[in-house]
C-alpha cells in the first residue's frame, strides 16, 4: 500500500473562459481550450522539450512505498454498482450514468488515492468523427440489427473518456539451455498394393544448445482498468506512444478520467508475462535451426521502471431491446471495437434464401441428367 500521510488535496480540474467565464473544453481538432458558449480559445502547448518531463518512476521505490508524495494525487470518483468503474466527476455533479455501461448511478463522495499520471495521448478525433468511425463499423457487419444502427447514429452523444494504463521497461539478461533441430529426409522403401514405393521421410537431428540473450524492454503495455472487456482494449492497438504529452488537466477539460483498478504490482506481473514471451521468442530465434526444444529459462531483470498513463477512448453505450451495447473507438486512429450484434430476422432471411438456392441448383442439376 501507498503511504497515506500528507496526501495531496484533492484538486478540482475547472478552466473558465477568460471573456465569459463558462468552462472550456479541450477540442481534438483545433488542439486548443474551446469555450462553447462565445467561441473564445487558448492554445495548448503539445510536444516539443516538454516531453522531456516523462520521466519515468523507480518500481522498487514504489512498492516499498518511498515515491514522492508529490507523485500521489486525490479525485472524487464515482462508483459503478454495476461494472465496478471508477469515474472522475466533478464535485458539483449529483448523478448520472456509468458511460461504459449505461448504468443510472449517484454520485457518491468517494475519493481515489493514486498515483498521478504522468503522460496521455490527447484525443485526436473529435465526437462527430468518432460517431462516423463506429456507425460505419456497424453498417459493415451484415448481421447488425438496423434498429441498433439508426439508434447508435441518432442516440446520444458518445463519452470521451482517458483509460488508464501502465507502461514498464525493464533491462533483462537472460540464460537458457536447450535443443536445435535439423530437419533432414530419409529416403525408405515401402509396399503399396503389392508395389514397392520410395517415399521420403522427415527425420530431425537434435544438437545441445545453451546461449544468453537481452533485452531492453521500453513501455510494456498494461491496461490498468476492469470496466471493459480487456479484448475490446487490446483490439484498439497499437497506439502512438511516442506522441504521449506529459499530463496536463487541460487536456481533460470537457471528458472524463477513469482511476485505475489493476494496481501496480498486478500490472507487472503482467507485463512480466509480455516480456516473457517475448524473451521466448528471442531465445529461439539465438537458437536457430529448423525446429527448438528450450529445457531451462532464466532471467534477470534490472532497472525496472513505470508510468501511469491516460490514452483516449471514445465510449457508446446503448440499452437495446433489452440488452447493453458497448462500443469503444481509439481516440487517436477511429479504430472500433465492441459487441456484435445479431439480427435474428436477418439471419432467418439469410438462411431461407439459402435453401431457396440451394434447391433451385438441386432442380437445375436434376433437370440437366
Amino acid at each position: 500500500m501507498i503511504e497515506t500521510t500528507q496526501a495531496a488535496p484533492l484538486e478540482e480540474h475547472r478552466f473558465p473562459c477568460e471573456q465569459c467565464g463558462a468552462d472550456y473544453r479541450f477540442d481534438p481538432g483545433a488542439g486548443a481550450l474551446v469555450c462553447d458558449h462565445c467561441g473564445h480559445s487558448v492554445a495548448i502547448r503539445q510536444g516539443g522539450p516538454a516531453r522531456a518531463q516523462l520521466r519515468e518512476l523507480d518500481f522498487d521505490a514504489a512498492i516499498a512505498d518511498r515515491l514522492p508524495e508529490t507523485e500521489m494525487e486525490e479525485t472524487r470518483v464515482l462508483s459503478c454498482p454495476n461494472c465496478g468503474a471508477q469515474v472522475e466527476f466533478d464535485p458539483g455533479v449529483h448523478a448520472a450514468e456509468c458511460p461504459f455501461c449505461a448504468t443510472p448511478v449517484v454520485a457518491d463522495t468517494g475519493v481515489h488515492r493514486h498515483i498521478k499520471p504522468r503522460g496521455l495521448l490527447p484525443f485526436a478525433l473529435d465526437e462527430a468523427a468518432a460517431r462516423r468511425a463506429m456507425t460505419d463499423w456497424l453498417g459493415s457487419l451484415w448481421f447488425a440489427p438496423n434498429g441498433l444502427q439508426d439508434y447508435a447514429r441518432k442516440g446520444r452523444k458518445m463519452q470521451g473518456i482517458y483509460v488508464p494504463y501502465w507502461t514498464f521497461d525493464a533491462d533483462t539478461r537472460s540464460r537458457y539451455s536447450g535443443e536445435r533441430g535439423i530437419v533432414h529426409y530419409e529416403t525408405h522403401t515401402v509396399v503399396r498394393n503389392g508395389k514397392r514405393e520410395q517415399v521420403r521421410v522427415a527425420r530431425v537431428r537434435w544438437t545441445p544448445v545453451s546461449g544468453r540473450v537481452a533485452r531492453v524492454f521500453d513501455d510494456v503495455l498494461v491496461l490498468a482498468s476492469r470496466s471493459l472487456p480487456k479484448s475490446y482494449t487490446d483490439a484498439l492497438e497499437p497506439w502512438d506512444l511516442p506522441a504521449l504529452e506529459p499530463y496536463s488537466p487541460q487536456f481533460l477539460a470537457g471528458f472524463r478520467a477513469e482511476g485505475y483498478m489493476v494496481q501496480l504490482p498486478e500490472g507487472y506481473a503482467e507485463a512480466r508475462e509480455k516480456m516473457a514471451r517475448q524473451i521466448e521468442r528471442d531465445v529461439r530465434f539465438d537458437i536457430g535451426g529448423d525446429q527448438q526444444r528450450i529445457h531451462a529459462l532464466e532471467t534477470d531483470v534490472s532497472d525496472v521502471t513505470f508510468k501511469h498513463i491516460l490514452l483516449p477512448v471514445w465510449l457508446a453505450a446503448y440499452k437495446f431491446r433489452g440488452r447493453t451495447y458497448r462500443f469503444v473507438v481509439n481516440g487517436r486512429t477511429g479504430r472500433v471495437q465492441g459487441e456484435r450484434p445479431w439480427s435474428a430476422a436477418k439471419i432467418a432471411v439469410a438462411v431461407i434464401l439459402g435453401l431457396i438456392l440451394a434447391a433451385g441448383i438441386g432442380y437445375l442439376a436434376a433437370q440437366t441428367q
